[in-house]
């Protein structure tokens, strides 16, 4: 909205006089900033089927922590949270506000018994206002109705791919602001959203708009004052500008600046952050600031050829994540999401997939500090019923508002595996309409849609920026080599088309194991009882060495970096999981595959000898198979050196022994040297003779 006295400088500075005199006598607190307290404890919590009683809980809190990790058997319907508070007459001439950055999946808030606002959808944040509705001087009561039953007018229409959780399984703030402040309510958004152009070592155009709400009964004269510190803590830049803040709706005030030899955002290699400070100043006191990071960076991708950070080359080794655990269901701590993210950088993975749906706040916060590359998606995906369009734009434009200023996000994801008949069918032109949110909002990013299809021209697809394909040769399509022909094919065809492999990979259950050699290259039933880690590790040896040659794939992503529950299938002998993830569901083990990665990706040292959990061996005649980034191991069979030359892959990361094991126990060591040091690796193997047929 404009500003109505904008463009009439006499009369704005009469009353800015008139307005800095009356501003003189407001108290100091009053003029006491905003305040962000935690509201995560001394909860009680209920199910809603007549059988609990109300129990004590903390937040984050799920109700499914267990049902919903064993399979179909799970409370999907109403819980209720209650909260008796008590606030005081400090507060009288304040603005108070609940934050919530998740609840599974519909929720209502109330107070007192008054109902202050419900949000559909689990996984982006939403914001209430309890300032009317609250009885200073005593007690409150809050309570929160959430459900996490599937519905056909919210995003994700059902449980299948994966399962809604319920509860307030993130965690829940009090905001506290003056009568004029910056907006809570755009979205739940922080109310700042910065951009930047012609970002370059030399300068970077960096520009701010922020919304105010002046609930005064008067127009009020403020000041607007940017502050960018640099990581030290040193001013690089403050500029100020004086602005009419009406009482009539949410004003929006913009400010645009050049910053000289910016030190960029380099991703892992160097993640700078600056801090941009907004401070709304009312007769030269604080009333309300926020701050949000700024990392200076720039992304483009050449279709066909490469992703650029800052004009130069960076590679895209992804894997996509999911937020569940076992034994915690999705109500994490900082803590929990930390170790997934320290897991994947050891890795050496560079950019995330956050799938299928927005993740915690504080994931994407850390993704800028630590240097990860992300790509920010809601949970458009696996069916549509043709009731959620509505509810997928106001995911659509909760995600980019309140993900705005994270410098590591590079695209936006508008669905994953829904499909459509023909452009003008239901998915199709309700993409497009993401599509324009996302644009609209934030024209500076990429969007991405994904297919499960490798056709590059099917009816939905072709609506974003970016075409990302989910391909699972060797599982649910034809043969594991199958993966070449299909790129080749994609690289003659559409040469100038932006794509990504978004998806691939195996089930790879770690209580099942089969020596390499007896495992085929394909899955055969990929809802069967037996999906042995062994042929997960297969597919990804032979199938990382295809994506490295082919630039075309400008970025993939394997699924997943852990196992992760899915109450609706039963699938390689373990009820309600995905077991294509490279670490276990309970992150205490990682499997053969995640230090093929490693030893692919990471610039540390890598020496792991792979098989180790195939400890009966069915045949005398083998292959010890090893990962190494050191160079070529040597290899000790029974306390001998092995001095058969290995067959060495493509990629130079694996090298393949053939022995012949004795019977009984067989003890395996390798040793290789790096920078002067020795690094080792050992595991034992049994054979108890040939198998007669």
């Amino acid at each position: 909205m404009s500003n109505p006295l904008k463009f009439q400088p006499q009369l704005k500075n009469l009353i800015f006089s008139l307005l800095w005199l009356i501003a003189a006598t407001v108290s100091a607190q009053e003029t006491t900033a905003r305040q962000n307290l935690s509201f995560n404890t001394d909860w009680e919590f209920k199910k809603m089927d007549g059988k609990d009683n109300w129990q004590k809980v903390s937040l984050p809190h799920t109700w499914n922590a267990v049902d919903m990790q064993l399979g179909k058997d799970f409370y999907e319907g109403e819980g209720q949270y209650q909260k008796i508070v008590f606030l005081g007459e400090e507060y009288k001439n304040k603005r108070l506000f609940l934050r919530f950055e998740g609840v599974g999946q519909v929720a209502e808030v109330l107070v007192n018994g008054k109902s202050v606002g419900k949000h559909k959808g689990s996984y982006s944040a939403f914001c209430v206002e309890l300032t009317y509705d609250v009885n200073l001087g005593k007690e409150n009561t809050i309570l929160v109705k959430a459900n996490n039953t599937a519905r056909k007018d919210v995003i994700p229409v059902n449980h299948f791919l994966f399962g809604i959780y319920g509860g307030i399984y993130r965690p829940v703030s009090l905001i506290v602001t003056n009568k004029v402040n910056i907006t809570t309510t755009d979205y739940a958004s922080p109310g700042i959203y910065i951009t930047q152009k012609n970002v370059s070592k030399e300068s970077a155009n960096i520009a701010f708009e922020v919304k105010l709400e002046n609930k005064e009964t008067t127009a009020q004269a403020l000041e607007i004052v940017s502050t960018v510190y640099n990581k030290e803590g040193k001013v690089v830049s403050s500029h100020t500008t004086k602005e009419l803040c009406s009482p009539q709706g949410r004003q929006s005030f913009r400010q645009e600046f050049v910053l000289k030899n910016p030190h960029l955002w380099q991703g892992l290699a160097d993640p700078y952050l600056y801090k941009m400070k907004v401070s709304i100043l009312r007769n030269n006191e604080v009333i309300d600031e926020v701050e949000q990071p700024l990392g200076i960076r720039k992304f483009e991708i050449i279709a066909g050829k490469e992703f650029l950070l800052n004009d130069k080359p960076y590679p895209m080794y992804g894997v996509c994540r999911h937020q569940d655990r076992w034994g915690y269901g999705n109500a994490l701590t900082n803590d929990q999401h930390r170790e997934d993210l320290e897991m994947i950088k050891e890795m050496g993975a560079t950019t995330i997939r956050f799938a299928h749906y927005q993740q915690a706040e504080f994931m994407y916060s850390l993704c800028d500090t630590m240097g990860m590359v992300i790509w920010a998606e809601i949970p458009f995906v696996n069916a549509q019923t043709g009731e959620e369009a509505e509810n997928a734009k106001q995911q659509m434009m909760e995600l980019v508002k309140q993900n705005f200023n994270h410098p590591s996000i590079y695209t936006w994801g508008l669905h994953n595996e829904v499909y459509a008949r023909n452009p003008a069918d239901y998915v199709a032109t309700v993409s497009r309409d993401l599509n324009d949110v996302a644009k609209t909002l934030d024209p500076d990013r990429y969007t991405v849609s994904v297919t499960g299809y490798g056709e590059m021209t099917r009816p939905a697809n072709l609506t974003t920026d970016i075409q990302g394909m989910n391909r699972y040769w060797g599982t649910y399509n034809g043969k594991i080599l199958d993966m070449e022909l299909w790129a080749t094919g994609l690289e003659k065809a559409y040469p100038n088309y932006k794509m990504m492999l978004t998806e691939y990979g195996a089930d790879g259950n770690v209580f099942q194991q089969k020596e390499a050699a007896l495992v085929s290259d394909t899955v055969g039933n990929y809802n069967g009882p037996y999906l042995p880690e062994t042929f997960e590790t297969k597919v990804h040896e032979q199938q990382w060495p295809i994506i490295a040659k082919h630039p075309y794939i400008i970025a993939s992503y394997i699924w997943n970096m852990f196992d992760f529950a899915v109450p609706m299938w039963s699938r390689g002998g373990v009820p309600a999981r995905n077991t294509k993830g490279l670490v276990t569901f309970d992150r205490k083990l990682k499997k053969d595959v995640f230090y093929w990665y490693k030893a692919n990706w990471s610039k540390e040292p890598v020496l792991y000898l792979s098989e180790r959990r195939v400890v009966d061996r069915k045949n005398a005649k083998t292959q010890v198979r090893i990962y190494s980034n050191v160079g070529k191991p040597e290899l000790f069979l029974n306390g001998k050196k092995v001095i058969v030359a290995p067959v060495i892959d493509t990629t130079g990361f694996l090298y393949a022994y053939d022995v012949v094991l004795k019977k009984g126990k067989n003890i395996i060591k390798t040793n290789a040297r790096k920078d002067g040091k020795i690094l080792n690796d050992e595991m034992s193997w049994m054979f108890k003779g040939e198998v007669k047929k």
